[in-house]
């Protein structure tokens, strides 16, 4: 006849802590104190550290220790046979940037009314999900990819935002619920 599953693992159980503890298991008095070698203390001394003395003000820079620092005002001096020369630094002639952004001709531009809901999405029926667009309203232009549908042509809107984004194009107050909207696809 075999043991039930309960009294095989309070067996197992008993034979486990049982080898774990060998000098506990039997033990009635308390074994005597014995003191620490004081041999097992001993100094130890880190190879990193070397024969470096330690101070306070060390630095781990090796720059910090040098004998002068380069900065945007610092001149070159080139010693030669006759007195010195100051070298000047050549100019540096940068391309024009122009004040406004651009963006790439989108492939499409769509025109209507937005409005917001809180799922943290964007999204629009007419475009694939993964499509690059631009939003832009009365306050601004944010870029984003449309990652939901929505929403339903009935309502004559073209696309809904999360709130965040929606009040950061819309350049109205919290309490408006749409804003027209233009949007650039870029496929």
């Amino acid at each position: 006849m075999r043991p039930s599953r309960t009294v095989a693992g309070v067996a197992l159980t008993a034979a486990l802590a049982l080898g774990s503890l060998p000098g506990l298991v039997g033990a009635r008095e308390q074994g005597p104190e014995q003191p620490i070698d004081a041999a097992a203390f001993r100094q130890v001394i880190l190879a990193t550290l070397g024969n470096r003395p330690l101070e306070a003000s060390a630095s781990f820079d090796a720059a910090s220790g040098s004998a002068g620092v380069l900065g945007p005002t610092s001149r070159f001096v080139e010693l030669g046979p006759t007195q010195p020369t100051t070298v000047q630094r050549a100019p540096v002639s940068l391309p024009g940037q122009s004040a406004s952004w651009s963006w790439k001709p989108p492939t499409s531009t769509m025109t209507g009314y937005a409005s917001f809901y809180d799922n943290g999405t964007t999204a629009m029926r007419d475009v694939p999900r993964g499509t690059t667009i631009v939003i832009c309203g009365k306050g601004g232009c944010i870029q984003r990819v449309v990652n939901d549908y929505g929403p339903a042509k009935w309502t004559g809107r073209i696309i809904d935002m999360y709130r965040p984004d929606f009040f950061a194009i819309c350049g109205c107050g919290w309490a408006s619920g749409t804003t027209w909207v233009t949007v650039k696809i870029y496929r």
